[in-house]
Parts: C-alpha cells; sequence; structure tokens
C-alpha cells in the first residue's frame, strides 16, 4: 500500500537536535547493553561511573561488581528472558543489579519499594521471578516464597573466574519488564528487548551529543520507566550518572542548586516540576545543556533567558520511553501547547482515524507508532498484545506492526505532532500512567461499595487529582480511613484518591454509561469524612500535625490520620522530610514516611531518631537537640 504523506513522518535530522536520523544501522545487529557498557570499562576503567549519597563507582568497579553478580545469578538458573526482580533504593547499586541482571541474559524486573506489599505480590506472581535482589530493609516488603539475594553484605571478592565476561542472550531477547497501569483492573507488564532499548540509546547518543565528560542525573523511582532511559544510554557512552537525593528532587530550589553543584549538563524533569523550575534565576554560566521532560502534557514555553534547552519527549512504555521528541521555543507559536515534536530515529508516527486511515493535517486521530522501538507484547497477555499491536497496513516488511497508544494527536503543519490528550479513562498523574478502571476495580471489591467511579480533577494548585464517587449499600457507612486503607493493600499512593463523594446514584448518559459531565464536584457537604478525630498530645506530635496541615492544605490533622490517605504523595513526602530536617535536626527517609505514614508514627520516628543521636553527642548537642523537640 503506498504511503500517505500526511500519515507519516520520516526520520528528517532536525538541528541541533537530530530527532530522527538513523543510528541503529551503524552497530552491530546482535550487540547488547551490556556489552557497551563492558567496552567502557575497558577503555576507561578508572572513570567515574556512578554517584550517590552511599558512595561512587568507577567503570572498571562497576563492570566487576556486575559481573560477580552476574555469576551468581546465573548459577542460581538465571537464563535469557528469565525475569529478575529488583527492590532496590535508588542508588548506584540500583545499576549494579540492572547490569548484572542483563549480563545474565535475564530481564530485571523493577519493584518500586514504595509500593504496597500486596502490589509487589502479584507483580512477582505475574512475571514469575527467578529470584530478588534487594536490600535487608526490603525485604520484609516481599512475599516469603521468593528466593532473594541481598545486597546489603557486599559482594564476594571476584576472582578470576568471576571476572570472566558473560555474554548471554541476543538483541531478541528481553532487556527488561515494567507494568503499568491495566484497563482491566490488573497492572499489565511490558516487554523490552536489547534491540528496542538499543535504538533509543543509539538515538538518545547522537541527539544531545553525549561524551564521557557528561554529567548527568538518575531522578525517577525504579518502577518509571523514565529510569531506563536516565541510565543506559549514558553509561554505554562513558558518561557519569549523579543519583539526586530524595531530599532535592522534588524540591525545585533545592534541585537547581544541586544541578550546578554537580556541575550537571544533562537531566531529565518530570513535566510537573520542570515546569516549577524554568522559572527560577538560572545563572548564565550553568553547565546544563539540556534539560529532558515528559511523562504528562507540557503547558508552558520556556523563558527566553534560560541558558540551555528544554526537550518535550512522549512515549509510551509499550515503545521504549521515547517516540517523539522537540526542542521547546521560548516563544509560543500561536495558541497550541508546546508540541511533542517528530519520531526519534527508525520510528514512524500515524494519525488514523476509527478505520485506520490516515486524517489530514490538523484533524485530531489516534496516534500510532511503528519502529524497533515497540515491546515484544505484554507479559501472559496474548489476547491484549494483538489487540493493542496490529498488523502495520502502511509497510511492506513482513511481521511489522503498528502500536494503537489510545492518545489523540494531529500533525500541525510544520510536521510535529500536537498530544491532545487520551480517547479512554487513561490518565497522567505525577508522571504516572493510572487506568481509571484499575482503581474502580480494587474500590468496587468494597463491602460496602455497590457502584463505583473515578474521575479526574484539578486541585487549586492546577495539578491533577483524582476524585472516587461512591454509591453505598443500604445502612453503610465506611469512613474516609476505611475506604482509603482499604485501596491502600492493592493501589500505589498515587492512585489514591484526594476525596471520596457520596451519591444517592451514579449519573447515566444517553449512551448507557456513567455521565462524567454530571458528577458533582467534591465539596464539605458531600464528601466522606473520617468520624473519629484524635488530636496530636505531645509537642513533636503537634509540630508534625502542622507540618502535614500546611502542606496539604488541611485545618486540622489528627494524630492517628495517614500522611498518604489524606493526599500526601512522594513528592510531598520529600517535603515533610526538609521540614522535619529543619524542626528536628534528624533525617526521616521515604520509606519511614511508607512504614510510619500516620502523624504518629512519623513523631514516633522523630523522637527515635532523636534518641540515637543523643547518644553520640555532647551534653551541649543533646541539650540544643532536645530543646528542638519541645
Amino acid at each position: 500500500m503506498t504511503e500517505p504523506t500526511c500519515a507519516r513522518l520520516r526520520e528528517t535530522p532536525s538541528q541541533p537536535l537530530e530527532v530522527g536520523t538513523s543510528t541503529l544501522q551503524e552497530h552491530l545487529a546482535d550487540a547488547c547493553v551490556h556489552t557497551l557498557v563492558r567496552r567502557q570499562a575497558e577503555t576507561a576503567p578508572q572513570s567515574l561511573a556512578l554517584a550517590g549519597c552511599c558512595g561512587t563507582l568507577t567503570y572498571g568497579e562497576l563492570e566487576s561488581r556486575s559481573t560477580c553478580l552476574a555469576h551468581r545469578l546465573v548459577a542460581m538458573g538465571v537464563r535469557p528472558d528469565v525475569p529478575v526482580g529488583l527492590c532496590l533504593e535508588r542508588s548506584p547499586m540500583m545499576a549494579v543489579g540492572a547490569l548484572a541482571v542483563l549480563k545474565a541474559g535475564g530481564a530485571y524486573l523493577p519493584l518500586d519499594p514504595s509500593y504496597p506489599k500486596e502490589r509487589i505480590a502479584f507483580l512477582l506472581s505475574d512475571a514469575k521471578p527467578r529470584v530478588v535482589i534487594t536490600q535487608a530493609k526490603m525485604q520484609q516488603r516481599l512475599p516469603n516464597r521468593w528466593e532473594t539475594l541481598v545486597l546489603d553484605s557486599g559482594l564476594p571478592d571476584v576472582t578470576q573466574a568471576d571476572s570472566l565476561s558473560v555474554d548471554r542472550g541476543t538483541a531478541d531477547n528481553l532487556a527488561y519488564i515494567i507494568y503499568t497501569s491495566g484497563s482491566t483492573g490488573q497492572p499489565k507488564g511490558v516487554e523490552i528487548t536489547h534491540r528496542s532499548l538499543l535504538n533509543l540509546i543509539f538515538w538518545h547518543l547522537r541527539a544531545f551529543r553525549i561524551t564521557p565528560a557528561d554529567r548527568t542525573t538518575q531522578l525517577a523511582s525504579l518502577g518509571f520507566d523514565a529510569a531506563v532511559w536516565e541510565l543506559w544510554p549514558y553509561l554505554t557512552a562513558g558518561a557519569s550518572v549523579h543519583f539526586v537525593p530524595d531530599s532535592v528532587r522534588t524540591d525545585p530550589e533545592r534541585l537547581c542548586a544541586w544541578l550546578q553543584e554537580h556541575k550537571i549538563s544533562v537531566s531529565f524533569v518530570p513535566t510537573p516540576m520542570a515546569e516549577r523550575i524554568l522559572l527560577l534565576d538560572w545563572p548564565e554560566n550553568t553547565t546544563l545543556r539540556f534539560m529532558l521532560t515528559g511523562a504528562d502534557t507540557l503547558r508552558q514555553y520556556p523563558p527566553a533567558s534560560l541558558p540551555f534547552l528544554l526537550v518535550n519527549n512522549y512515549g509510551p512504555t509499550e515503545c521504549t520511553v521515547v517516540a517523539t521528541s522537540a526542542i521547546v521555543p521560548s516563544e509560543k507559536p500561536g495558541d497550541h501547547l508546546p508540541p511533542i515534536g517528530r519520531p526519534i530515529a527508525n520510528t514512524q508516527i500515524y494519525v488514523l482515524d476509527q478505520e485506520m486511515q490516515p486524517v489530514p493535517v490538523g484533524a485530531t486521530g489516534e496516534l500510532h507508532i511503528a519502529g524497533p522501538g515497540l515491546a515484544r507484547g505484554y507479559l501472559n497477555e496474548r489476547g491484549l498484545t494483538l489487540k493493542k499491536f496490529v498488523p502495520n497496513p502502511f509497510s511492506n516488511i513482513a511481521g511489522d506492526r503498528l502500536y494503537k497508544t489510545g492518545d489523540l494527536a494531529r500533525f500541525l503543519p510544520d510536521g510535529q505532532i500536537e498530544f491532545l490528550g487520551r480517547i479512554d479513562d487513561q490518565i497522567k498523574i505525577r508522571g504516572h500512567r493510572v487506568e481509571l478502571n484499575e482503581i474502580i476495580s480494587v474500590l468496587s471489591r468494597h463491602a460496602a461499595v455497590r457502584e463505583c467511579t473515578v474521575a479526574s480533577g484539578e486541585d487549586s494548585a492546577g495539578d491533577k487529582r483524582l476524585v472516587a464517587y461512591v454509591v453505598l449499600h443500604a445502612n453503610s457507612s465506611p469512613t474516609l480511613s476505611e475506604l482509603r486503607n482499604f485501596l491502600a493493600k492493592d493501589l500505589p499512593e498515587y492512585m489514591f484518591p484526594a476525596a471520596f463523594v457520596r451519591l444517592d446514584a451514579l449519573p447515566i448518559g444517553p449512551n448507557g454509561k456513567v455521565d462524567r459531565s454530571a458528577l458533582p464536584a467534591p465539596d464539605p457537604s458531600n464528601t466522606l469524612n473520617d468520624e473519629a478525630f484524635a488530636e496530636p498530645s505531645t509537642p513533636i506530635q503537634q509540630r508534625i500535625a502542622t507540618i502535614i496541615a500546611k502542606l496539604l492544605g488541611l485545618e486540622r490533622v489528627g494524630i492517628n490520620d495517614n500522611f498518604f490517605l489524606l493526599g500526601g504523595n512522594s513528592l510531598l513526602g520529600t517535603q515533610v522530610i526538609a521540614h522535619v530536617r529543619s524542626n528536628f535536626d534528624v533525617d526521616l527517609t521515604l520509606l519511614n514516611l511508607f512504614d510510619h505514614p500516620s502523624v504518629a508514627g512519623i513523631a514516633g520516628e522523630v523522637e527515635r531518631l532523636i534518641v540515637a543521636k543523643l547518644e553520640v553527642m555532647s551534653e551541649e548537642e543533646a541539650q540544643r537537640l532536645l530543646d528542638l523537640g519541645q
């Protein structure tokens, strides 16, 4: 079939960002990510590879440690396409673990430690990894039946046999499996091969002119596919990756200062944070060359005074992180939002109608993607794979596929693409892809809930939030905490509704579906609340409650109130940590917050840290710390 020129954008170089330059064919077809990293270790073993709050690793150290761990994995039965779980904090060890899995031929499976135990248990049950690489403090989050490899005790010394390279698998084997929110009510695992990952890497290296001199960042959480993008292009190029501390990565002012202090040259920053950090004062001599953003709709253009380039990126997890990319100009052209750009190397974009026919330039249609970046499919979901990855009618290549994104888009006159939202009920919350049906599926299982739906809205700051609407069985009166605690057993905190509205019946439109336009906005008269309220009693509890109330815009917070169930999230959690540090001079971690999310629990952790600090302080220092706790 003749290819319509309005339906497909071919790879055309665009300076200074070489969006469409083909690079995959310039490299060995059977190259794998770990072999490219090994070349860097052989070339410059003393060069810095990874840096975090817990230390640094050179390329030589990264290579030897990951090789040693890979031998352990092989001995445990890991082979090509076998999943291996990674339940690790953001640190250089995360990269060591992932690289070891690739060397052993396996596919690493990110397990964000902040996820509820039940969600982690589902991912493990669905993916069935041979082993889970973790840390001692994370083990309690894993089901007992899963074999673990704990890295805290360190890896044994590398023997001559262990130092031999481990080269298992090919470019067609899986590199990683990452789970996204599922419309069926359960998360679904996306299978990405080395070949797909290499296409992203080779495009990235040329587009952003990456060299060993670059200093880059790791900021995304482990379960977010942007973390893939933050590691492998740079480690295959010999650049250094610097892990941004949790206390910094969600604070615009501190992140701005940190990027400058560490002389970072390229950094990914999720869209909501990028929009805030762009408005800060940046010195003209900043080392930052590119700020990459994505994962949500970019709604502003950068100021002309910005001393670096802002690059907007778009791509579903099913297309290996990035499918289109564009430098965002400082001047707003017309009345549309910043475009998502043009396709990256070896990638084709089609905008089609319901009959799979191309729409004219300027008309709205569903965005479809083709090219080597496409995933193999969904793990254990053959039917869904066939539904979403369809034969490409515009290609003469046997087996070529299109991925149906479910996103609405249109071509602009200059050939760029404008993103226009979702066809279905899938949305983005702080960069995470959320299927509303997954939340509805869990909430509807509560014994008190007869019917329910979930909609998205915006809070007073313009940030997206979720609102649940429930019709309850007669004589049922669940509290707000009861429903949120029920959801917390299966869903991560970013999927918690910020409010629960009680209705007598869901509004139904003429098509028989819930009429979302008729759903009322939450207000004090229709939202569920907790009946029991316990006042904070100790000075530390009172101060913690005040901190949380101010951050969440609440009039009061009780001693038993759960920070995350009140509407808090990991981003706001880092602000709690910062306030605790300034108020009590002790350092909480996000893991502390997840394990002890109530005011009483947080206050107890602060007291514990104060006591531990008192034991090693002088009398004068101890008195000062005690004064802070009063």
